[in-house]
């Protein structure tokens, strides 16, 4: 695919897993490529970014060889949203302290607030080569 951009994200939570979920009905463009943190390929591209695969604190939005977390991922990954991505692209007004702030405290808690599973998404058919998990 050209133009890919990664999203790392922990396909044990339940947050994270109906984001991904979420971003595939209201992607503009399919170019987004979903990468386990779980998988080999997760692992290591969490360790390249100082990342602990074994207990995330962040996901990674990859884009044009930029690595992005914390809000500013959340932001980008926005970009590629229609409809309502356009309220976390409003984001980028609050500085990134005040951001970074509030999105660490969701991803210390998110599951406790949203849940954790074990098992992974099941991407249909037409959508699995988006994803490595």
């Amino acid at each position: 695919m050209q133009n890919t951009a990664i999203w790392l994200f922990d396909s044990q939570c339940l947050l994270c897993s109906r984001g991904v979920q979420y971003t595939l009905r209201h992607e503009k463009d399919a170019t987004i490529r979903f990468v386990a943190i779980q998988s080999g390929e997760g692992r290591a591209l969490a360790r390249q970014h100082d990342i602990d695969p074994d207990d995330p604190t962040t996901f990674l939005f990859i884009e044009e060889g930029t690595a992005l977390e914390a809000s500013d991922a959340v932001i980008a990954l926005a970009q590629h949203l229609k409809r309502l991505g356009w309220i976390a692209r409003l984001c980028r007004f609050i500085p990134r302290p005040l951001r970074d702030a509030a999105y660490r405290m969701i991803a210390r808690n998110r599951y406790a607030l949203f849940g954790k599973t074990d098992a992974c998404i099941i991407p249909s058919a037409e959508q699995r080569h988006r994803f490595v998990l």
